[in-house]
């Protein structure tokens, strides 16, 4: 049984840390120049459509995702008649809300490192339920926030004791929340994830919270726009096999000094800093001016040929609106080039779609990003939303 925190060294990877810190040094030049790409209201149309994305792939992970419309008609308050689906769009909707409020947290300079952090984030998510709706289908109640009194069995897996879960929890404080510099901090993000899991501090919704906290973590470098959930869920089958591997005993005297294996927990970071590192550059690829303006381009002739008053004089304010940010309704219009009724026509049906979105009837308008619209704009970040949806 566990129940003493040295049970669950080392929390560090005690070899082949040149090499971690030079793949953590990469993964944090890619993001530095994604956080330059487009123009901030373009990044901020993409940081929703993340958090949806987010929200989609973190509970397909636990085998409980509902289609990507049914998530943005939850986000419109726009629930099924079929309870099962309005339940998953309901645990959809508070996935992205928690995740929004943690956000917040963070970027007010609370660290997303802490335990404590952990437990508000599980606490965020479930609160937003209903009794109902979070009771497990073996009838137990999640309580938000609260730490288990049982024991429990994750598959091989036994986690500490219920009354050592806090000397655990600490233990993870002390070390994870004191690393100087990016790359190590990085890697902090990386071993913390798997320590949380085997933690298990909670009888469930560990593993939600455990990726909401890794987002958090990485939201500073991150900034909102890529995604481990989606990657770890593309990955799922490795994913829980590296966590599984990581839980090992020490294999002999050439695998660390701890009592966890260190071998399996330098895999682990090896196969997160994977995950991030597509994740990265994939959406680098994504928001890249000249490939957005091709897809633009395209998606503009493809829809122009069923819809007369789509042109292709909206192309050059469409593409302003992505790498230049928003413009005044008039000033739109006047970037078609076209008479002052036809770009208007323009302007009205582009809204309709969702290619531009304002706040207001009559403000300034935003680059928009349509679930209908993204295997074009954005191909193979959310493949799921062309799907048919059968529920």
């Amino acid at each position: 049984m566990y129940d003493s925190p040295y049970q669950f060294s080392p929390l560090l990877p005690q070899s082949q840390l040149d090499a971690l810190l030079e793949r953590a040094s990469d993964i944090i030049r890619a993001s530095v120049a994604l956080n330059s790409t487009a123009h901030h209201s373009a990044r901020c149309g993409v940081r929703e459509l993340v958090r949806s994305i987010n929200s989609y792939y973190s509970n397909r992970i636990e085998g409980q995702g509902t289609h990507p419309s049914n998530i943005e008609s939850a986000l419109k308050h726009d629930f099924s008649k079929k309870p099962d689906v309005a339940r998953l769009q309901r645990i959809a909707l508070a996935h992205i809300e928690a995740e929004r409020e943690l956000e917040q947290i963070v970027e007010k300079g609370r660290s997303a490192m802490r335990s404590d952090f952990f437990i508000d984030a599980h606490k965020a998510l479930y609160s937003r339920l209903s009794e109902a709706d979070r009771t497990t289908k073996d009838g137990h109640i999640v309580q938000p926030g609260m730490l288990r009194t049982e024991m429990v069995k994750v598959g091989n897996h036994i986690p500490p004791a219920p009354e050592s879960i806090p000397r655990f929890l600490a233990s993870m404080d002390e070390e994870y929340d004191n690393q100087k510099g990016q790359e190590r901090q990085l890697i902090s993000i990386a071993c913390l994830h798997h320590r949380a899991a085997w933690v298990h501090p909670f009888f469930d919704g560990n593993g939600r919270a455990t990726r909401l906290q890794s987002h958090c973590a990485l939201w500073p470098l991150s900034g909102g726009l890529w995604s481990t959930s989606r990657g770890l869920a593309r990955a799922r089958q490795e994913y829980y096999t590296k966590l599984n591997n990581a839980d090992a005993h020490r294999q002999g005297d050439y695998d660390g000094r701890g009592n966890l294996t260190n071998a399996g927990l330098v895999e682990w970071v090896e196969f997160f800093f994977k995950i991030c590192q597509d994740q990265v550059t994939f959406m680098n690829h994504m928001l890249d001016l000249d490939g957005m303006k091709k897809r633009i381009h395209a998606l503009i002739t493809l829809k122009s040929t069923t819809n007369k008053d789509i042109r292709s004089e909206a192309i050059l304010p469409l593409y302003h609106l992505f790498s230049g940010g928003p413009l005044t309704r008039g000033e739109f219009t006047q970037l078609t080039g076209l008479e002052e009724r036809t770009g208007r026509k323009i302007l009205s049906e582009l809204l309709k779609t969702g290619l531009i979105v304002s706040d207001s009837p009559r403000g300034p308008v935003s680059f928009g990003l349509p679930l209908d619209d993204l295997y074009i704009l954005l191909p193979e970040l959310y493949p799921e939303a062309h799907t048919k949806n059968v529920d």
